[in-house]
């Protein structure tokens, strides 16, 4: 309740004390309510059919040519059913990692010692070829004074620069890594000499005229819309080395996947190399898978 001050005529009115000054009632702080939470978009109804077409295939595919390679071989001979590479295979990878000598090593060695140079091949390339990839696409020069040599080398078959490796290296090993590196170089000099080309030319104006150095150019702008394509050409690159390595270590020897094999063909074990044949495919099919994954982390297509 207000109550009001009347003052004598004449008389100045005193100013009222800080304490009568009105103020608006004060409330007392709540706490806030909690945000509420984003609601959950819904999960998609399970799509049985979909995911039969997609699993389906395979096993059918599988179980095919497993169906035709027991047919093929129900009369006895010296080409195994799959029930005797199955056990073969059990008893094979019971123990990968022994070791009786350096030339009688598990099979899991073997696929190490075969990975362990394809990466160091694939290495070198990769430090070679995509920076020769980016001085190609870029520079109208160094495209013409390289692609003769690209086309002339690239189609040549990877056993044949396997002598000149032993020839310079006087040793296996390295032969055969060199053979990996000249081999799977082509692929990632050629995708990534095609990124730079397609990258647009505005971008390459926008950096003219705000006077970037090349080497921003090459790392702010190349490198972000060429490196999809860098991808591929080390996809690709892989699959060659690893395709290159069984033959490479055939004729060089050495433990590695593709010496086990020839050796297992001297002791007349068929067995082992269907196995081997199998190892060979489903650890290609992982590097290929692994680099594929990669890749599409990395593409401006993605939804």
């Amino acid at each position: 309740m207000v109550s009001a001050v009347f003052h004598a005529p004449g008389e100045a009115a005193a100013s009222p004390a800080p304490a009568a000054t009105a103020r608006p009632a004060e409330t007392a702080a709540e706490p806030a309510a909690p945000a509420p939470r984003p609601a959950r978009p819904p999960r998609a109804p399970f799509d049985g059919r979909a995911l039969a077409l997609r699993v389906l295939p395979p096993v059918l595919g599988v179980a095919l040519l497993i169906g035709l390679w027991a047919l093929a071989t129900q009369k006895p001979g010296s080409f195994p059913s799959p029930a005797t590479t199955w056990d073969a295979a059990v008893q094979l990878f019971a123990d990968p990692f022994y070791r009786k000598g350096p030339n009688d090593q598990g099979i899991g060695w073997n696929i190490l010692n075969s990975l362990g140079r394809v990466g160091l091949g694939f290495g070198l390339a990769a430090l070679v070829g995509i920076p020769l990839g980016f001085l190609v696409g870029r520079f109208e020069f160094a495209q013409r004074m390289v692609s003769p040599l690209i086309a002339l080398l690239k189609p040549v078959s990877p056993l044949a620069w396997l002598p000149i490796g032993l020839l310079a290296f006087k040793s296996a090993n390295p032969a055969a890594i060199w053979t990996i590196f000249i081999c799977s170089i082509w692929p990632m000099v050629v995708n990534t000499a095609v990124g730079v080309q397609r990258v647009p030319q505005d971008y390459l104006n926008v950096a003219r005229v705000l006077k970037l150095s090349e080497w921003k150019v090459i790392t702010r702008i190349l490198l972000p819309a060429v490196l999809p394509y860098v991808l591929t050409g080390v996809r690709l690159s892989v699959g060659t080395a690893w395709l290159v390595i069984v033959a490479a270590e055939m004729l060089t020897g050495g433990v590695g996947i593709g010496f086990w094999v020839w050796d297992e063909w001297n002791n007349l074990n068929v067995a082992h190399i269907i196995i081997a044949i199998f190892v060979i495919g489903i650890v290609g099919l992982l590097l290929e898978w692994a680099l594929l994954s990669l890749a599409k982390r990395f593409s401006f297509n993605e939804d």
